[in-house]
């Protein structure tokens, strides 16, 4: 498993020698679920997207669990007539925490459930999204859009797109966005604002699950006025740390900014 301490976002001993040292932050809400701070975060989201897995053919699920519940793993099998494509392949060591609908697995509890043979992943739909709960596959593993900003939030239960506005503040303007935020859509889909990916603030970077291209957690680059015409609402969660005078740093390092994957059209992730 990468460690948290692997994850290459912007910290002490990333800082040449001769770089002020970071402001103090100031901590979030206390009587906040969480506490976290915008690099924690960020590297929970780094963690789940590169977690290295193997898995086999028996992870391999298409059609009903042992309770009647339809799976379909995204495997690189995986070929629906609408929609996106698999990507896993069995027998190789593959990268990321897969897609699973309803899913709240950490890496240690999703390693555990793959070994045991439990299917990974589980794909979103029109029809899962119609059943909402009932479509949740307890034989399946991995994370969905919620359930993986509920890790990175450092939040000790799942809480869903619905839930999450409770437990944060609405930014008025969106160039308030810090890493750490959220972007959200009520009862649909929510991302994790990662920084700004350009001066004038026209393209951000975002951390999802769900989305295009594929059903993964993946730190991304899109414009923001798409995503904003989708719906997303920017949020603040109330125990996310926070520097006294914001200094537009960039929380994620080069190294990682370079990997993000260019999504011009963006999409509501989770059909």
């Amino acid at each position: 498993m990468i460690s948290l301490g692997a994850i290459l976002v912007l910290g002490a001993c990333a800082a040449p020698e001769h770089s002020p040292p970071s402001a103090p932050l100031v901590p979030g809400d206390p009587a906040a679920p969480s506490q976290v701070t915008p690099a924690d975060a960020l590297a929970l989201a780094e963690l789940y997207s590169r977690h290295p897995w193997q898995p086999f053919a028996r992870n391999i699920l298409h059609g009903a669990d042992a309770a009647g519940v339809k799976v379909d793993t995204p495997d690189a099998g995986y070929h629906p007539e609408h929609g996106r494509n698999g990507w896993w392949i069995p027998g190789e060591v593959n990268e990321g925490i897969p897609y699973k609908w309803g899913g709240f697995d950490d890496p240690a509890t999703f390693d555990r459930a793959i070994a045991e043979g439990r299917a990974a992943g589980d794909v979103s739909s029109p029809a899962k999204r119609a059943a909402d709960n009932r479509a949740v596959s307890v034989q399946a593993a991995g994370v969905d859009c919620s359930g993986f900003v509920s890790r990175c939030l450092k939040l000790p239960e799942v809480h869903d797109s619905s839930q999450l506005p409770a437990l944060c503040d609405p930014l008025a303007r969106t160039d308030d966005l810090r890493p750490g935020d959220l972007l959200n859509i009520p009862h649909r889909h929510v991302i994790l604002f990662a920084g700004w990916a350009r001066p004038d603030h026209s393209w951000i970077y975002y951390y999802e699950t769900g989305g295009i291209p594929e059903w993964k957690p993946a730190l991304k680059q899109s414009p923001l006025q798409t995503i904003l015409s989708l719906g997303f609402q920017p949020l603040r969660y109330r125990g996310m740390a926070r520097e006294e005078v914001p200094s537009g740093k960039q929380v994620l390092t080069r190294a990682v900014r370079q990997r993000a994957v260019n999504v011009a059209q963006p999409v509501i992730g989770e059909p």
